[in-house]
């Protein structure tokens, strides 16, 4: 490590450095983060772009009483290396070790707990509201990629803060992928200096506070025209009028490496500017490592990699999505109705066959959780069979959407749910734990959890021709279990059978089967065989062979990949609530689960063979 980046210990230490130690501090930053994430895995590209951001925040603000929030969160390693956690940095991501996102808990330079994006603007400005209450003084800034200003949250909180014009907040727009607007050069430059000068905002506040003393019925007149001057000149100069149009004073866009002229704006943002500023800086996502410059979309959230050559370490093949885009293809090939829809993550839910293959059926509506749910069931009115690929964890966001627009109406909609279940290092704002919880008590949707890639296959030939409403279809990361052979009987509300033997039930729901066949082996070696179910279909449930379960059985017991509060475990015990035998259900805590590999998590919270085997003899053994 070297002798600068040894040096920093905390915030103000970056305030002392020089402009050329500051430049110096970036690339030795940057090897850093290169060097940690090879090791632990990590979104790499987007923390890269955003070094230089992260510098001059440090050094224009005053981190004591100012407040920035980081978009999502994982930009922000260089934010985490620089304010006190360098030591611990080499724990990224592990169990017990620094968070992948922004976390207050963590650090109190985390002003706030991220993971899912758009969020930004609207955290930072309640606190800019709650400081204005309490009567602080203090600036308040909130980070924002282009990409999570694809989130409705973002322009509502855009549009919020226009309305109530707070001072000190700062928005800046980390533009990472392609320009929002043409770079007029220099005439566009010198707009920017001079409305961030001394001179500009105070005569635009002398003129503001002449309007108060003029009469009433002039005022209007002449506020309307002062703002219609400003308004044409803004016209000419900068393109970004919506941000003006919202209420902010939009500067940029500005090279968001070069720090000399980031820290100039920035000091005259905190120094002069009036109201509301957007500062819209270009970066390039994996900035200074070449594997990440040419190929920014994988390198946004990767495993660990070769340091030295960024070549990707295996981890194994097929995965869950990739079984799911590979039949996805498959199915649209013989229906011209299927299209598939997802929220910028083509690549994640393992769409991007079905993208080369059928670009005009593919809809990646950005981080727009909400509108790609209702988009659905508009297209699924007309009669377009919409294949919803999401993440466990942001269909969270849309569950207004999947309730009144979608299941109300009884649209044929398909929600293929990556991710359900532990996801492992992005940790609890990724997790997804809540889905089995929040879907099943939407009337009508039907719930299905696959044990096997085969399983998954029946389920979604299933689902493309099925027309009386919606269906969900949940699976885990990682990869998939492949059973050999294809499954024919597939039909929901019909569990299968894999063992009638003993008088206790195992019931395993999705890839959580294979724990209970593994637990359904130990209690065999200990001297108690075991009836064995694959659920298969959460909802509806097969009512008679879980009610001749435990006609038959002293015991049942249930495992799920979801919260024991809510999940399949639940709606289990509520129909059998007047059988006489024992029923225990097993799943994740009613507490949020911190990030580290999946295994250790579930060694951590007892969920895995040896544990519940154990749990379960001391049950049934006097």
């Amino acid at each position: 490590m070297s002798d600068i980046l040894k040096s920093i210990k905390q915030p103000k230490d970056v305030k002392k450095l020089p402009l050329t130690k500051l430049m110096e501090l970036a690339a030795e930053t940057r090897e850093r983060i290169v060097e940690v994430v090879s090791q632990t895995g990590g979104h790499i590209a987007p923390s890269l772009g955003a070094v230089e951001i992260a510098i001059a925040l440090l050094k224009i603000f005053d981190l004591n009483k100012d407040k920035v929030v980081w978009d999502v969160g994982h930009q922000s390693y260089a934010w985490k290396i620089l304010t006190g956690r360098n030591k611990r940095f080499d724990t990224l991501r592990t169990l017990d070790g620094i968070s992948g996102f922004t976390n207050r808990d963590e650090s109190p330079y985390d002003a706030f707990t991220t993971g899912h994006s758009s969020t930004s603007i609207s955290a930072a400005l309640g606190m800019a509201c709650a400081a204005e209450l309490q009567d602080e003084e203090a600036h308040h800034i909130a980070v924002i990629g282009d990409g999570a200003l694809t989130g409705g949250m973002s322009f509502e909180a855009l549009n919020h803060t226009g309305h109530i014009q707070p001072n000190r907040f700062l928005v800046i727009l980390n533009d990472n992928a392609m320009s929002i607007s043409k770079n007029v050069g220099g005439l566009q430059k010198y707009m920017a200096r001079m409305m961030t000068s001394k001179s500009y905002n105070t005569l635009k506040q002398q003129i503001w506070d002449l309007s108060h003393n003029l009469p009433t019925r002039i005022r209007w007149h002449f506020i309307y025209g002062a703002r219609k001057v400003e308004e044409s000149m803004m016209n000419i100069l900068v393109p970004n009028i919506i941000f003006e149009d919202l209420g902010f004073k939009y500067l940029g866009p500005i090279d968001g490496h070069d720090l000399k002229q980031l820290t100039s704006f920035l000091k005259r943002i905190r120094d002069n500017m009036v109201g509301p500023v957007l500062l819209h800086v270009v970066t390039q996502k994996g900035k200074g490592y070449p594997p990440a410059e040419q190929d920014a979309s994988l390198f946004h959230g990767v495993g660990p990699f070769e340091s030295a050559s960024g070549k990707q370490k295996c981890a194994g093949s097929p995965s869950w999505n990739d079984v799911f885009g590979k039949k996805l293809c498959a199915l649209a090939e013989g229906n011209q109705d299927i299209v598939a829809i997802t929220a910028a993550m083509t690549v994640g839910t393992g769409l991007s066959g079905f993208e080369e293959k059928y670009p005009e059926r593919l809809f990646d509506v950005g981080i727009a959780e909400q509108h790609a749910v209702t988009m659905a069931a508009g297209m699924a009115a007309k009669g377009i069979k919409p294949f919803v690929a999401i993440y466990s964890t942001f269909l969270q966001r849309a569950l207004d959407q999947v309730i009144h627009d979608v299941a109300l109406p009884r649209l044929p909609v398909v929600f293929c749910i990556d991710r359900a279940g532990l996801v492992g290092e992005d940790g609890a704002t990724h997790h997804g734990v809540f889905d089995l919880s929040y879907l099943g008590a939407v009337p009508g949707l039907t719930i299905l959890a696959p044990s096997t890639a085969e399983e998954l296959e029946a389920m979604l030939d299933w689902a493309a021709q099925y027309m009386d409403g919606a269906v969900a279809i949940r699976y885990p990361r990682g990869t998939a279990t492949c059973q050999g052979e294809e499954v024919t009987d597939f039909q929901p509300g019909i569990a299968k059978l894999i063992s009638k033997e003993g008088k206790i039930g195992l019931i395993g729901v999705g890839d959580a089967f294979h724990i209970a066949q593994k637990v359904a082996d130990l209690l065999t070696e200990k001297g108690h065989p075991c009836r064995l179910i694959d659920l298969r279909s959460v909802k509806p449930l097969d009512t008679k062979l879980l009610s001749d379960t435990a006609d038959e059985c002293s015991h049942i017991f249930t495992f799920e990949t979801n919260s024991i509060i809510g999940g399949a475990g639940t709606s289990i015990v509520q129909l059998l609530c007047d059988k006489p035998c024992r029923i225990v259900n097993f799943g994740y805590p009613d507490s949020f689960v911190p990030h580290g590999k999946i295994e250790l998590l579930n060694e951590r919270l007892g969920f895995t063979p040896a544990a519940l085997t154990q749990k379960i003899l001391d049950l049934i053994e006097p």
